[in-house]
């Protein structure tokens, strides 16, 4: 949001506000990979035997997968033909999961045993 307020006027606080909020973004996108590579292990491949929760699980670890795949391309590749587009699937896989999430939790919660 504050990159598309950087062309209005006071422009240079919405330009430093973009920059430090895409630094804090960066950061806690570290920690989710760190998380990530956690619950391979202790949860994912746990659930996987178990046959548990499959389908919504799945559904999670390809939106993770996309958002780790636009996020590099968004931070290396700068293309500027592709990087609008990069840029909505990345919104667009980040605002799904964040949806998709308490739905997981509340399927495996709720599934019969």
């Amino acid at each position: 949001m504050a990159d598309w307020q950087k062309d209005v006027a006071g422009a240079e606080i919405w330009q430093q506000f973009a920059a430090t909020m895409l630094m804090v973004h960066g950061g806690v996108a570290m920690l989710a990979l760190l998380l990530l590579g956690a619950l391979i292990p202790v949860h994912v491949l746990r659930a996987w035997r178990t046959r548990k929760n499959r389908v919504s699980g799945l559904v999670m670890a390809a939106f993770n997968a996309v958002l780790i795949v636009t996020a590099f391309g968004l931070y290396y590749l700068g293309s500027d033909a592709v990087r609008p587009w990069t840029s909505w699937i990345h919104l667009g896989a980040g605002f799904s999961l964040s949806l998709m999430l308490p739905v997981h939790v509340w399927l495996g919660r709720h599934e019969p045993r």
